[in-house]
């Protein structure tokens, strides 16, 4: 068979990859983003329109996987999809600013799933984990999706089949067929659906670990995929372009989850350097009183400019509106979790205020990207007063680094959504010795992160 050398070249060293390779850094931020992508899908998990559609899919039901958060089990497939789904639900998910998007969530649904059937180690979660995150990420910057696309559910499916492949300790040759296939697993999503708040976009990460399994069923059933799937699809369907150095270039020499980011507004990272902007300013300013602000100038790069929903209909558009989440902080003191729900939207008090929102974009801070995400924020108070505030880099990456401390109140406080105090003290503990688990079954179904599952 024919192949391009960067496919070889890659599939080469995935094989290779080897968790005794990683220093302890890696080994700490790959238990790290397993810790925070947990979380992300117990807090997802609570929503009412998670809980509705789990109680469809998995309903009478039970299998080898945790729908985790929901205290049931699933097959496979239904679970990785759940899980996926639930992880994006309160944009909490980690993500990674070079790839435009979020890897964790592509990946490790669908990991976990194959290693609690197969009663699979902790440190052959984190090799799959760490070698899907960089496929994905690696890919993330390879490409220039369509600007009319949403970044989940498309770079993500190849990701996961890479994290599985490996988590099943597949040849070379097998490695690349998975990529090839999945490649063609991937979807055409529309960036509308987070902007109008179609919350069918919060299921496209559930369906790329989907497909993920499904690549794998593929490859074992003697399916194939193109030569170069992964060309062919992000070169010239999805994409104009494809840069397959990137995806080689400097292979070994750090992992891209190294230098990931981890959230804790509970909305699009577009918005978060408006509201790092104002976390700096009301350190030292208290806010003015709403009513008293006559307009709020948002200056942003542009995808954060796209983000000028005055009026969001419901939670997902209100997470991707740089004026409501302006808005529900002054308001109502916080950018968390509880700020961003149904009540938030309805409050009266962020909607007068996200009215005299406005957002545009300054070129100059655009090119700072993807290194930087710059915002300016002007905040003109009756009686001629200005506040300003801006920020360059957001908090959270690999630059200005959240706490442990911060981290862990996140998960606790996702984590409770879902868990009695107990559990979520015993999975958080679990969880930052992911490398210690011999089990993954064992250790879902004693710190009570799944429920009683069928062996089949």
């Amino acid at each position: 068979m024919i192949v391009s050398d960067w496919l070889d070249t890659l599939c080469a060293f995935l094989v290779e990859v080897r968790f005794d390779r990683f220093d302890d850094r890696t080994v700490g931020q790959a238990s790290l983003v397993a810790l925070d992508t947990i979380g992300a899908i117990a807090g997802g998990a609570a929503e009412p329109e998670m809980r509705a559609i789990t109680d469809r899919l998995a309903a009478g039901a039970s299998g080898p996987a945790s729908v985790i958060g929901a205290g049931r089990s699933a097959s496979l497939p239904v679970a990785a999809f759940l899980n996926g789904a639930a992880g994006t639900f309160l944009e909490m998910d980690e993500g990674n600013r070079f790839a435009r998007g979020h890897p964790a969530i592509h990946v490790l649904p669908a990991v976990w799933a194959i290693a609690e059937q197969r009663a699979l180690s902790g440190t052959a979660v984190i090799e799959a984990l760490v070698v899907g995150y960089e496929v994905g990420t690696r890919l993330g910057m390879a490409t220039s999706l369509r600007s009319s696309m949403h970044p989940h559910g498309t770079w993500g499916t190849v990701g996961a089949a890479a994290a599985l492949a490996k988590l099943l300790g597949y040849d070379a040759h097998r490695m690349r067929e998975a990529i090839n296939v999945a490649s063609s697993l991937t979807l055409a999503t529309s960036k509308r659906t987070m902007l109008e708040g179609g919350t069918v976009r919060n299921v496209y990460a559930g369906i790329a670990n989907q497909m993920g399994l499904l690549a794998i069923d593929l490859v074992e059933t003697g399916f194939t995929g193109e030569r170069d799937g992964v060309a062919s699809v992000f070169g010239s369907v999805v994409s104009d372009r494809f840069d397959a150095d990137a995806m080689t270039r400097e292979l070994g020499g750090g992992w891209q989850i190294d230098r990931n980011y981890f959230k804790l507004h509970s909305c699009c990272r577009y918005n978060h350097g408006a509201l790092d902007a104002l976390d700096n300013l009301f350190a030292t300013t208290p806010p003015p009183p709403a009513d008293q602000i006559e307009r709020i100038d948002v200056v942003s790069y542009l995808h954060a400019a796209e983000l000028d929903d005055q009026a969001p209909r419901n939670t997902l558009a209100a997470k991707f509106s740089v004026p409501f989440a302006v808005a529900t902080r002054i308001v109502r003191g916080s950018s968390g979790v509880e700020n961003f729900t149904w009540e938030a939207v309805g409050d009266e008090r962020v909607q007068a205020l996200a009215r005299r929102v406005f957002v545009t974009e300054d070129e100059a801070l655009t090119a700072m990207l993807p290194q930087l995400r710059p915002a300016r924020v002007a905040i003109r108070v009756r009686g001629g007063d200005t506040l300003r505030a801006g920020v360059d880099a957001n908090r959270g990456d690999d630059q200005d680094p959240y706490s442990r401390a911060e981290l862990e109140g996140k998960f606790r406080s996702l984590a409770g959504r879902a868990w009695p105090i107990a559990a979520t003290e015993r999975i958080l503990g679990a969880l930052y010795r992911l490398d210690e688990v011999p089990d993954l079954s064992v250790l879902a179904r004693e710190t009570g992160i799944g429920a009683p599952r069928s062996r089949q």
